[in-house]
Formats: C-alpha cells, sequence, structure tokens
C-alpha cells in the first residue's frame, strides 16, 4: 500500500491518466484555435484593424 491506496486503484488512476491527457491536449488545441478565430473575426467589425 501506497498512501493507504491498493496496487489496484494505483493502476486505474496511471489508466486513466493516460486515456485523459491526449483528450486534454486536443482540446487546448481545439479551444486555442477557435479563441483565434473569434478573436481573428473581431479584427475588422469596428474599424480597430490598426
Amino acid at each position: 500500500m501506497f498512501l493507504g491506496i491498493q496496487w489496484y486503484w494505483w493502476l486505474m488512476i496511471a489508466a486513466a491518466a493516460a486515456i485523459s491527457i491526449p483528450f486534454k491536449i486536443r482540446f487546448m488545441k481545439w479551444w486555442n484555435k477557435r479563441q483565434q478565430e473569434k478573436k481573428d473575426s473581431r479584427l475588422g467589425k469596428w474599424g480597430d484593424d490598426a
């Protein structure tokens, strides 16, 4: 036992992290691209594209 948790729980935690990290990276890339597109679309709308 490590920190009072059985070994199989650590295995489950590691598996969950291994599955969720690539999804988080993909989501962050998508979110940044979406924010950039929103920013770009607002750029010339009110004449503030100086």
